[in-house]
């Protein structure tokens, strides 16, 4: 897999993440709606740590910066 994810991207993503573990533990959403976010959060952590979105791909966008050398 080629990496589709830049820094701040995947920063954004795991802030994100964060935010909806705190808003599910804290009692703010619950039943269905909290398990499909969670499972985003899931999602973005995941895209996150490996630097690659599948959906990236379909749409054809790249946010990570590509090193001339």
């Amino acid at each position: 897999m080629k990496k589709n994810m830049g820094g701040p991207d995947r920063t954004i993503r795991l802030l994100i993440a964060a935010i909806l573990v705190a808003l599910y533990y804290f009692d703010v959403i619950d039943g269905t709606s909290a398990i499909v976010l969670l499972v985003v959060a899931a999602i973005f952590v995941l895209t996150s740590f490996i630097s690659f979105c599948p959906l990236y791909t379909l749409l054809g966008v790249n946010t990570c910066k590509v090193r001339k050398g």
